[in-house]
């Protein structure tokens, strides 16, 4: 307790002194703040950035020491198996060695043995986790522009120190505590932080008063939030834990929610285990009362809950995982959390945007005209100072509008021009102006955007030269321009602009009124070749493909219609605006496209699929697609992505085609799969057991097995499954989304577990009336014929629970497991029929065994086999 509460107020320590250096920072005068830094308006020389990179090291938030080897190493060794071992191995040395006429050492340096391989096992495979995780993030990483010897260079997010100066745009993470030195329309989502959903504004002078709470101070930005609109510059005053949000890293570093696979993994478990704690004491009363050797009895009931522990499931969990995310990266799919694996093979729903995704992602300006239709190359001219002086996240329309006024000689205007100011773009908005000036003084207003929110801002429109005012007729004219062009698959922008400017040196939205529209600018992007079948491919898999868009319904319907999503009903954003949950819910089953949505529409869409209990998985790359990437139970993204959408994501995209996620569904289902095969093969075989041992406890005058045996075969057992993670799946099983489901579980538990029970059985019955081993001098030998048969029906059981078809005849197993269950399989037959059964306090087993044998394990698989086709036709399904 009193090194709990030390820890808290140490933390509750730095989290005040980060929180009183960024208040002096944020109230000094500029001068006095680039000393204290030790820096300059220009930025950093390379002597400081490698002084300081030396002195504060990456700039990366670390929670305490749970990631260092030594705690891994640590994590390995000391867990519930290995604990159950360390005291069995406490009490046989005092049994065997300390108290005993004649020290055996074989047992204890067995039980040792067995820690010893499991924990480096686990280890190793971990360390490969660990490996494979690392090497994979590297493949993707976010950078930021900062300032060093005056120049303008891009670094990765980890290399920043303090005294950098750093320059950010829409869309950006900002990298570490800063101050803001020159912000423009600088909208900051502080959300991680406050919870406010509600982008705050920064500004570069102090507006804030020194009692103001620390997020709400207007200079300072801060490691965990994004830019939303505008530009800034900021000089970098803390990294790493140093900043306000790393001073609190250990107390937000709580584990993640689980997700519903890892939420049944826990749940067997709790049966298995709860089991267990049943069957324990049972034993050892049984064995207690009816042998009268209550300390073998206790010995031997403590190793049956070992040998009932799936202790391998944390291994083939790890090794599973490890291996999934290695084949996805194959396939261009990189893992950001291993755990998300799972969750992108239960993926029900594909909710994703048109843009690069449906279609090619190179924007090309088709058409512009003015408002009747006609080509004009003014509206290119307009449309191309817009986008040329606008300072902020230039998106593909702005450089498709710069690329073909360059191709057609525009760029000659640029210099009759200077920006006063802008009025940067924003979702609800859905628009952006820039304030421009020529050289006689003469001011002007452009303005670009969706269609339906331009016409909201103009007053007039330029119509055969003349400008008249936007009457409700007129405005129908107009929107048959656009409805024809947009209906023909063209993505259409207006444009706008006004004379009537005031002398200011700020613009705010409110001087977005009065305007003029004088046309329209048509965009192509035209569908990939690839989309309709990777959406045919999704769907044969299970999965249906969503469009969430912020394009008008027009050119949504053409390409959807063109890659095979049906759009025959759609809602826009206002449908949805206007839906109650309980409309948005029923909507959500039959519509496949959504068009003209905010970001706040997109995430409720989301979160409808989710009420329904769907799986959804979002794939997104701009900051509008921040909050349903969030949202999602998978979030998938793209290399390309801004900061905002890749940070927020839990798969990243090398490639942005669908074809690429089609893949990553199957690898993700193939892990999913093969973890399945061992919880259901572990739980079902442990509940045989523990019928077969109290069986064997009430109606044997001895133990059916020694302790040294069963923990033997456990690990023969336990090595033959290693090759489990990289089995093959069966193609029918890949075809539609798996979901955890616990009542599975314990319906193939309660029918397979007995089946094996029956054999375990007749093989008692063989080995005490067919091969003579009915009294207490023979028990070595009884318990040397149910090792080997233990061993070997478990080892080729694990072939017939892998498939749901006929193994080795329909389907076949990787050469991996083929090896692994073969090697153990012939180690356990030499073990029993030879003088190494001594070894471990048995007999060797005569050759009349082989044949019952043999009539045991065949009839045993064949039984199996039997029993899979009943369970299949009663519960339609089998892993």
């Amino acid at each position: 307790m009193k090194i709990l509460r030390k820890s808290s107020v140490q933390l509750q320590q730095r989290k005040n002194e980060s929180e009183k250096n960024l208040r002096n920072y944020a109230f000094l005068r500029l001068e006095d703040l680039y000393v204290t830094l030790s820096s300059s308006p220009s930025g950093l020389n390379a002597e400081q950035v490698e002084k300081r990179q030396e002195e504060y090291g990456k700039n990366v938030i670390t929670s305490g020491q749970n990631n260092t080897m030594r705690h891994r190493l640590r994590e390995s060794v000391i867990n519930p198996f290995n604990i159950v071992l360390f005291i069995i191995a406490l009490i046989t040395l005092f049994t065997d060695v300390i108290y005993s006429s004649r020290p055996d050492y074989l047992t204890v340096s067995i039980i040792l043995s067995l820690i010893a391989l499991s924990s480096l096992v686990a280890f190793v495979q971990g360390e490969r986790s660990n490996a494979a995780a690392e090497k994979l993030s590297k493949m993707i990483s976010n950078k930021a522009d900062v300032l060093r010897d005056g120049e303008q260079i891009e670094i990765l997010i980890d290399e920043i120190v303090p005294g950098d100066i750093v320059r950010l745009s829409s869309g950006d993470m900002i990298p570490a505590d800063i101050r803001f030195l020159s912000a423009k329309d600088a909208f900051v989502a502080q959300a991680a932080l406050t919870g406010e959903s509600n982008p705050i504004e920064k500004f570069a002078d102090i507006r804030s008063a020194l009692d103001d709470a620390l997020t709400d101070i207007k200079n300072i930005g801060f490691m965990g939030s994004n830019m939303v609109s505008g530009s800034a510059t900021g000089i970098v005053l803390a990294t790493s834990n140093e900043t306000y949000i790393g001073s609190m890293a250990e107390s937000l570093s709580g584990d993640r929610a689980k997700n519903s696979f890892e939420r049944g993994v826990d749940s067997v478990s709790r049966l298995l285990i709860r089991l267990m704690i049943i069957m324990v004491p049972v034993v050892l009363l049984i064995n207690g009362f009816t042998k009268g050797d209550w300390s073998s009895a206790i010995l031997f009931a403590i190793t049956i809950a070992v040998g009932l522990t799936p202790e391998m499931l944390p291994v083939i969990m790890t090794s599973t995982l490890a291996k999934g995310a290695v084949s996805m990266s194959k396939h261009q799919v990189i893992v950001k959390t291993l755990g998300a694996i799972q969750t992108f093979g239960e993926m029900d729903i594909l909710c994703t945007d048109k843009t690069g995704t449906l279609t090619e992602d190179r924007i090309v300006l088709e058409r512009y005209m003015n408002a009747s239709g006609e080509d004009d190359a003014r509206i290119l001219r307009h449309a191309y100072l817009n986008s040329h002086f606008q300072t902020g996240l230039k998106n593909l329309i702005d450089l498709a509008i710069i690329n073909r006024a360059v191709e057609n000689n525009l760029r000659s205007v640029l210099a009759a021009y200077t920006r006063i100011d802008e009025i940067p773009f924003d979702f609800s908005r859905r628009r952006m102006s820039v304030v421009l000036e020529d050289k006689s003084g003469k001011r002007q207003l452009v303005t670009k955007g969706a269609v339906d929110e331009m016409l909201d801002i103009c007053s007039f429109v330029e119509w055969n030269d003349q400008i008249v005012e936007l009457t409700e007729d007129m405005c129908k004219r107009v929107r048959i321009t656009y409805e024809k062009h947009n209906a023909d698959g063209l993505r259409m922008i207006a444009v706008a602009q006004k004379n009537e400017v005031p002398g200011i040196e700020v613009f705010s939205v409110d001087d977005e009124c009065d305007m003029v529209l004088i046309g329209f600018v048509g965009f192509l992007d035209p569908p990939k070749e690839s989309a309709q079948a990777a959406i045919l491919a999704l769907r044969e898999h299970g999965v249906r493909t969503v469009v969430l868009t912020g394009d008008s319904e027009g050119v949504a319907v053409k390409v959807c219609g063109k890659v095979g999503v049906e759009s025959e009903h759609f809602l826009s954003g206002k449908d949805v605006e206007s839906m109650d949950d309980a409309a948005l819910l029923a909507a959500v089953n039959t519509c496949n496209l959504f068009a003209k949505l905010s970001p706040s529409q997109k995430e409720r869409v989301v979160k409808a699929f989710q009420a329904n209990g769907h799986t959804v998985g979002y794939m997104g790359d701009g900051i509008n697609d921040a909050p349903p990437l969030r949202q999602a139970d998978v979030g998938i993204s793209v290399d390309s992505a801004v900061d905002i959408a890749k940070e927020t994501a839990d798969i990243i995209l090398l490639k942005k085609d669908l074809m690429v996620l089609e893949e990553g569904v199957i690898e993700g289902r193939k892990t999913f799969g093969n973890i399945v095969k061992y919880i259901k093969m572990a739980a079902s075989g442990n509940f045989g057991n523990m019928i077969s041992v109290i069986i064997a406890s009430v109606f044997l005058p001895f133990l059916p097995m020694l302790p040294i045996q069963i923990l033997t075969q456990n690990l023969l057992c336990d090595f033959s499954q290693m090759g489990i993670p990289f089995d093959n799946i069966d193609r029918e099983y890949l075809l539609k989304p798996r979901k955890w489901e616990t009542k599975s579980i314990q319906s193939f538990m309660a029918f397979m577990g007995p089946l094996s029970s029956v054999f375990d059985v007749l093989c008692f019955l063989v080995m005490w009336w067919m091969i003579g081993a009915n009294g207490v001098k023979y028990a070595p030998l009884f318990q040397c014929g149910w090792f080997v048969f233990g061993t070997v029906s478990q080892v080729l059981v694990i072939h017939m629970i892998r498939t749901a078809k006929v193994p080795f005849i329909q389907s076949w197993p990787t050469g991996l497991l083929m090896a692994s269950t073969t090697i153990i399989a012939i180690a356990a037959l030499i073990v029993a029929f030879s003088d190494m059964a001594v070894g471990f306090d048995m007999v060797r087993l005569p050759l009349e065994f082989a044949p019952w044998l043999i009539i045991l394990l065949v009839g045993y698989c064949l039984s199996t086999q039997l029993l899979k086709v009943v369970y299949i036709r009663r519960f339609g399904e089998w892993l």
